[in-house]
């Protein structure tokens, strides 16, 4: 990770911190800073491809505030961060009840999932990231907390 906190800080990047070996990273740019431009930079440094999701410190409280599945147990509960939206009318085609009693929801950007035999044993997330067709990276409800909470310092 102090690789990481490197490069970000080569390419001008200040108050750079990155949170364990998730590979997130939360940093201050005065400039625009454009995904693809990471990913670049990281594939050329680390020798392999990343999607590179940007989140600003007030979306990541949103996705906190937003939470459509709250009342589950939170150490079953994760968030996908996709790149765009995705479209509208692939989402309706879902079969939400093929996956019982793992539930997702989908608001805005952010991909809401309750797995309730955790991450390793569900088939859920790589099923709804081909139907989805964008690029999508999932934390751990802790890992989004302490996200907000490391952008807010």
């Amino acid at each position: 990770m102090a690789d990481l906190r490197a490069l970000f800080e080569s390419l001008g990047h200040t108050d750079v911190h990155t949170l364990i070996q998730s590979g997130n990273v939360i940093f201050t740019s005065d400039q625009k800073v454009m995904p693809n431009e990471l990913e670049i930079a990281i594939g050329a440094r680390f020798g392999f491809e990343v999607a590179v999701v940007l989140r600003t410190p007030n979306a990541l409280k949103n996705v906190l505030r937003n939470n459509p599945l709250a009342g589950v147990d939170p150490s079953n509960l994760h968030v996908g961060f996709m790149r765009q939206k995705p479209s509208g009318t692939g989402l309706s085609r879902h079969d939400k009840e093929r996956f019982l009693p793992e539930r997702y929801a989908v608001v805005g950007t952010e991909l809401y999932l309750y797995l309730p035999d955790g991450m390793a044993r569900t088939k859920l997330p790589d099923y709804l990231n081909r139907q989805l067709k964008v690029p999508i990276t999932v934390r751990n409800w802790n890992t989004v907390r302490r996200l907000v909470d490391l952008a807010a310092t």
